[in-house]
């Protein structure tokens, strides 16, 4: 998929409103196929990202883990060492 789009889940502090649109932003670029949709589309596209984070927030408050939550640094730092070996930065 997207490698924008970043799991939500279980971390510390709580996943936010921005965050969850953001993701829903991508997937649904990704899936249109467009980044900005045309003037005629936008209502649509606009709905489309609306109801899928809408979606996206109903699962992540359903969603029980008995895993601790992540800290958001540590899997920062972890994502930039990835990319420091994938791209030899």
């Amino acid at each position: 998929m997207c490698r924008n789009i970043r799991p939500l889940a279980n971390f510390a502090p709580p996943v936010t409103d921005a965050e969850v649109h953001a993701a829903a932003l991508q997937y649904v670029r990704k899936i249109s196929g467009t980044a900005r949709p045309s003037r005629a589309n936008e209502e649509a596209f606009d709905r489309a990202v609306a109801e899928v984070a809408e979606a996206s927030a109903r699962l992540l408050a359903a969603v029980v883990t008995t895993a601790p939550p992540r800290d958001r640094e540590v899997e920062a730092a972890k994502a930039r060492r990835r990319a420091a070996l994938r791209y030899g930065t």
